[in-house]
């Protein structure tokens, strides 16, 4: 992780600047742009560990760069920067791809903080070769080929929904709260005031709809998955 390249992308200079001298000062090499259509070049050219992508962006927004960019399969991770919470669903909720998501103005300290946790999930992920699959009423769960399936049938999910799943399939029929899910699933070491597992959740339920299986809310304690 340390020396992972970098990508910033981000109109605003002094923003630009803030997360450069915090995520070089952790050893991470850093390059910016201040477009989306940058960004995309940059992309390629550089092939980066991981993207921090504003939302509001000059000549292509960040959400048509991560449109673009999980249209050709690239598994970047992004980090989206964004100016209202609410956008949250816009970023994720859209099948766009974002891994997480900040909100304007942030903490630099939890930027790095989440670009780190980023990074230990993609570590994790490439190190699975160990562990066996999940085998939960239909559902089956392979972490070394990183593939689920209900039945016969095939489920896409992109990372996040899956460590998700994975997750709750781990611990099936226990309630983890919404840390214990963070911690667990994206790796961080506290909650702060992030709505990425509310929203996860959603697009996990709506994935799983058409099975047995389903994730219960527990008021005022967090979600289990159980299998009907």
């Amino acid at each position: 992780m340390v020396g992972e390249l970098i990508l910033l992308v981000d109109d605003e200079p002094n923003i630009l600047q803030l997360a450069r001298m915090y995520l070089e000062r952790e050893g991470f090499q850093v390059e910016s742009v201040g477009d989306g259509e940058a960004a995309l070049e940059a992309v390629s050219r550089l092939q980066p560990g991981l993207m921090v992508l504003d939302l509001m962006l000059p000549k292509v927004d960040g959400l048509e760069v991560c449109k673009h960019l999980r249209s050709e399969q690239n598994p970047i991770p992004i980090l989206m920067l964004t100016a209202k919470d609410e956008d949250v669903d816009k970023i994720i909720g859209l099948e766009l791809g974002a891994d997480d998501y900040l909100t304007k103005p942030f903490n630099p300290r939890e930027m790095v903080a989440r670009v780190k946790a980023i990074l230990r999930r993609r570590g994790r992920e490439e190190g699975r070769g160990a562990e066996k699959p999940i085998h939960l009423g239909e559902l089956v769960i392979d972490p070394q080929r990183y593939e689920v399936r209900i039945g016969n049938r095939s489920i896409s999910l992109r990372n996040q929904e899956f460590e998700l799943l994975y997750t709750l399939a781990r611990h099936h029929g226990m309630v983890l709260s919404r840390e214990q899910i963070l911690e667990n699933a994206w790796g961080y070491e506290y909650a702060g005031q992030t709505r990425t597992v509310d929203v996860h959740i959603g697009q996990l339920r709506k994935k799983l709809a058409d099975s047995r299986l389903s994730i219960v809310t527990v008021i005022g304690v967090g979600y289990k998955l159980v299998v009907e």
